[in-house]
């Protein structure tokens, strides 16, 4: 079963919002909301990958971020580890830049939101805080 290694950013803002983004239809777990980030390549740090991720998909440019979690979820077809790190240091304005919608959201909303099955460990912890 093929595993994915995938750098994942908890982002806020300065109001404490968290910024999420839609999956494209297309995608594995397409059409749900998920925190940005994506697949680390070979050669590549983790903090590395969310970096690039976080340019290429929102505009942003992260500073500094720290581990927070690792997420392993079996989805029967793709094994991901979700190596997730948390940044309020960032510049950059928030904006779309693969045609996804993304939003800020209190970290108390995030419950209203759709996520893939590995994210929910995630939100837990973010709503638990």
């Amino acid at each position: 079963m093929k595993k994915v290694h995938v750098a994942v950013g908890v982002v806020f803002n300065n109001e404490g919002e968290i910024l999420l983004s839609k999956r494209a239809q297309h995608l594995h777990q397409g059409g749900l909301w998920e925190f940005p980030g994506g697949k680390v390549e070979q050669g590549e740090t983790v903090l590395d990958a969310l970096v690039r991720e976080f340019q290429e998909e929102v505009n942003i440019t992260i500073e500094h971020a720290e581990p927070l979690l690792i997420i392993e979820h079996d989805y029967g077809d793709k094994h991901v580890v979700l190596d997730v790190w948390q940044s309020a240091s960032f510049s950059g304005v928030a904006k779309s830049n693969e045609n996804q919608l993304i939003e800020w959201v209190k970290p108390s909303q995030l419950d209203q939101y759709e996520f893939p099955e590995a994210n929910k460990a995630i939100i837990a912890h973010l709503m638990n805080k």
